[in-house]
């Protein structure tokens, strides 16, 4: 049939199984709106894959500095689907455009001998400048001797040189963050 619509209740390979091939490369197979896809069995390559995906963890203590924002170093690779992640730097560099979701554990001991409160934040850095404190900074006022601080967000790169880094700042009595640490993400697929 040349140019013209096919109607079938049912289409199956002559054999009873194989391949069913609909259009060939260049062309463009059109599910019209208002029509549903069922699938009963297995589908493969329909949805983006969750990557350039990382973790990464500390390798050792760091010290903290007060009245500071330090970057957060995390040299051990758990994790990295595509290479994006440089433990030299702690940086991510996705390397495309995209919303990533970003998370991060870190342990610090507060125990100065002092009851009085210190403030401790954790940031999501992109290249090099501090993302919106509203949507991406952990802060806590520690009296307690050992403090865990999580932090997650969805961030966006624009373009392949976009890179994220993670900063702590202290204001108080200089601390160690733990070798616990950890800092990681994924693409978001829209």
């Amino acid at each position: 049939m040349a140019d013209g619509t096919l109607k079938v209740g049912t289409i199956t390979t002559s054999s009873g199984s194989g391949t069913i091939t609909l259009g060939q490369s260049g062309e463009t197979v059109t599910i019209p709106s208002g029509a549903t896809i069922t699938n009963s069995g297995t589908a493969t390559g329909f949805a983006g894959a969750m990557t350039p995906a990382f973790q990464a963890q500390g390798s050792g203590s760091q010290t903290l500095p007060s009245g500071t924002a330090t970057k957060l170093t995390f040299a051990t690779e758990v994790y990295d689907s595509d290479s994006k992640y440089d433990t030299s730097t702690s940086r991510f560099t996705p390397g495309e455009a995209g919303k990533f979701f970003l998370f991060l554990n870190s342990r610090f001991n507060a125990d100065n001998g002092s009851t009085s409160s210190q403030q401790y934040e954790v940031r999501i850095y992109k290249n090099g400048a501090q993302q919106s404190p509203t949507m991406i900074n952990g802060v806590y006022d520690v009296t307690a001797q050992i403090v865990t601080n999580n932090l997650s967000g969805i961030v966006t790169s624009s373009n392949s040189t976009d890179y994220f880094e993670i900063y702590a700042y202290l204001d108080g009595t200089n601390r160690a963050v733990y070798t616990s640490r950890i800092f990681g993400g994924y693409k978001i697929i829209e």
